[in-house]
């Protein structure tokens, strides 16, 4: 047959056999198809600051980075990034030799997995994570090993939340001789959990207690809300030098399309790093990093109302959502809810999302493509607010037919 190979073995190799097409092709195509308000996918519907769009604009018409930036990234950004963690942080890097920049946060950490695990080599990541983990950890031969996330109660600004957490006895339970790296993601997807001072202390030991490295996906750093702080875990005893942490403008500015994110580590992380990321985009976003590089040094005012205008639109949604029947899980941080549908008599999320859109025109994400243990997250599904007010309000609208 024409155009069609003659070996019996499968085309995809055996490592990313488990997968297909992504839960948010799915249901992007399904809100299409149905004219569904689209809550799966978390990108804004909304571009970021103005300034920051014309600083784009200002390096295409100057001819910078147009061809091809440096590897590490043009010097301009990487200067940025290492002053906003020591701004932010007290977190110290040199840019010439600790900073890296990326194709957006997911390339870093396949990356970063490609070049710090051999095959066999165990990752603890939690449950329920952001899908690319899963992918990344098997193109790089590891096995992942879930520590599961899961729900309970926190006291935030003197109200009970519930709120998703971390067992640390389950987690060093974990760790074995074959343990190579933990992989943490705080500000969590899809979670919203922010992990505590006394939740990333206990990480930091136990990482400097077995020899781990540790890459953290801090994507939402700027997206706290209530009392909830974010702290690097590279700020805590012993972390910084075992530590690659993850950030990326398309969470904090609204750019998700430039695909701009970067690495911060000591310089032999870093090098290692480098030495994967060169083989995969080799380098990107060329005038898109000079403007994230001034996106950085917006003032404070800036990421407080980006702040302010997030947690709006989270309380907008979580009290809809708790009207139309959901159990809410109120976020600590990112842009995204996970709600319990139990409530409404349902306890499948992938058959309530396939439904969701034909009974109240609304799209959302079952947590269980997070999960390895999919029972657990089977009556878990996700909604994203990051969208404008009138979606929102349209939506929750939408959604209280199902109360």
């Amino acid at each position: 047959m024409t155009g069609m190979t003659s070996t019996s073995r499968p085309l995809l190799n055996r490592r990313l056999a488990e997968f297909g097409t992504t839960i948010f092709a799915e249901m992007s195509a399904l809100a299409l198809r149905t004219g569904s308000i689209n809550l799966g996918q978390g990108f804004p519907d909304t571009d970021g600051p103005e300034e920051v769009r014309e600083a784009a604009v200002r390096a295409l018409r100057d001819g910078r980075g147009n061809q091809y930036p440096p590897g590490p990234g043009v010097p301009e950004l990487r200067t940025a990034v290492a002053a906003h963690q020591e701004w932010r942080y007290g977190l110290s890097y040199d840019p010439d030799t600790e900073v890296l920049v990326t194709a957006g946060a997911t390339e870093a950490i396949a990356a970063a997995l490609l070049a710090l695990l051999e095959p066999g080599d165990e990752v603890i990541a939690f449950e329920p994570y952001y899908d690319s983990y899963a992918a990344c950890i098997a193109m790089a031969g590891g096995t992942r090993v879930p520590v599961t996330l899961r729900p309970g109660e926190e006291s935030r600004d003197g109200v009970a939340h519930r709120r998703f957490r971390l067992d640390l006895d389950e987690l060093r339970a974990a760790v074995t001789d074959r343990t190579r790296l933990l992989l943490i993601n705080t500000p969590h997807n899809p979670t919203g959990t922010v992990l505590t001072r006394e939740e990333l202390t206990a990480i930091a030991e136990l990482a400097v207690e077995r020899d781990l490295l540790v890459v953290t996906d801090e994507v939402y750093e700027h997206l706290v809300f209530d009392d909830a702080e974010h702290l690097p875990l590279a700020t805590f005893p012993g972390m910084r030098e075992r530590t690659v942490t993850i950030g990326s403008a398309g969470k904090t500015f609204s750019f998700t399309g430039w695909k701009v994110g970067w690495v911060t580590a000591p310089s032999a992380l870093v090098t290692a790093v480098r030495s994967a990321k060169q083989f995969l985009t080799y380098v990107s976003s060329g005038p898109f990093q000079y403007a994230v590089a001034e996106a950085l040094a917006l003032p404070d005012g800036y990421f407080a109302a980006f702040r302010e205008d997030m947690l709006a639109k989270r309380d907008l949604l979580a009290t809809g959502l708790t009207e139309a029947g959901f159990e809410v899980f109120k976020p600590a941080g990112t842009y995204f809810i996970t709600t319990d549908i139990r409530p409404l008599g349902e306890t499948d999320g992938f058959a309530f999302c396939r439904a969701l859109p034909e009974r109240a025109g609304v799209v959302a994400i079952p947590n269980a493509v997070f999960y390895d243990h999919r029972e657990a997250g089977a009556p878990f599904v996700r909604f994203a607010f990051c969208k404008q007010t009138t979606v929102l309000e349209e939506a929750v609208r939408r959604l209280k037919t199902l109360a």
